[in-house]
């Protein structure tokens, strides 16, 4: 458990430090290239000659392929490391722990469309913002782009930093990279569109159920980053929004995040979006006090790494007493 422990705190700092260098493979690249061939194979180019139970069942072989290789790959590397030498498995560990988070990757790529618009360049912003978000970005103003950025950071704050934490926090690496697994899945094949209806439910009925009290979580820790963020943060309009629109979206844990951030910023969030070209009509979330504005891209990076910081302490403080 010292291991553990001590992987857990120096992970996290490196993610921080680190974040993700394009240089160094990284585990997520190849579990997408994977779930990539899955998709191929098992979909194939047209997924019209399948039928509805054809697909879902093919998509259920896709999930339980990924999860088993991820899973294992893991716990032997790890098993392996720590049989070696327990410092030698603790240095693994603490690589594979900073690998499963993503809050500095999600603060400099959010950055980017932030300096973009500082520039006044939308263009840039918009294929800055592209790299992050999965709706269409090309008739996207510099609101829409704004707002694609905060909801972005907003959502993967409880995806990307606090799910991921939460779960190595408990189960170390394995829980750690099966959570990110599901989380992979889910955002290359759990798109409601004729191509992956069927075939991805599987992958995102299960990412709804394993971020289901994480995103509560993470909406918690963020209305508590409130009140250690000063003034331009407001914790009880947070709180007031988030009992509101939290159950908003069809997602059961999408709003969750999104709704806080929106009531501490006194701003709207979500709303129509274009995704493959057809316009999504998602509810408001929050009340438009004020127009969005690029900063909020800072402010909303700055709930997220106070609500990381949170959560850090607190699972370091519930494993310590088994230390």
């Amino acid at each position: 458990m010292r291991y553990h422990i001590l992987a857990l705190v120096v992970g996290f700092l490196l993610d921080l430090l680190v974040g993700d260098p394009y240089w160094l493979p990284h585990p997520i690249r190849l579990m997408g290239k994977a779930i990539a061939f899955l998709d191929r194979k098992l979909l194939g180019e047209d997924a019209t000659k399948s039928t509805e139970q054809t697909e879902r069942r093919r998509g259920r072989w896709m999930v339980w392929i990924v999860l088993v290789g991820t899973g294992l790959t893991t716990a032997l590397l790890l098993i392996g490391s720590y049989f070696l030498h327990p410092f030698f498995g603790c240095a693994v560990e603490i690589v594979m722990t900073f690998q499963i988070l993503a809050t500095k990757c999600l603060r400099t790529e959010s950055m980017k469309v932030w300096r973009c618009l500082m520039c006044q360049d939308v263009s840039a912003a918009r294929t800055a913002v592209s790299m992050i978000v999965g709706r269409d970005t090309d008739c996207l103003d510099e609101n829409g782009i704004t707002r694609a950025a905060v909801e972005t950071v907003a959502e993967n704050t409880s995806d990307g930093v606090i799910a991921p934490l939460l779960y190595t926090a408990i189960g170390g690496p394995v829980l750690g990279f099966l959570y990110k697994a599901v989380n992979t899945m889910d955002s290359m094949v759990g798109y409601k569109n004729e191509r992956y209806l069927q075939f991805g439910r599987a992958a995102a009925k299960l990412d709804d159920v394993v971020n289901f009290i994480p995103a509560r979580i993470s909406a918690w820790l963020m209305m508590a980053a409130c009140l250690c963020l000063g003034k331009q943060y407001d914790c009880r309009g947070a709180y007031r929004i988030y009992r509101r629109d939290r159950l908003r979206h069809e997602s059961p844990n999408s709003a969750h995040t999104e709704s806080v951030v929106a009531g501490a910023l006194h701003i709207r969030l979500a709303g129509p979006a274009s995704y493959f070209g057809k316009t999504v009509d998602k509810p408001f979330l929050g009340d438009a006090a004020r127009e969005i504005e690029f900063a909020d891209i800072r402010r909303t990076n700055r709930m997220m790494y106070a609500a990381a910081f949170l959560c850090e302490g607190l699972c370091v403080l519930v494993l310590l007493p088994f230390y």
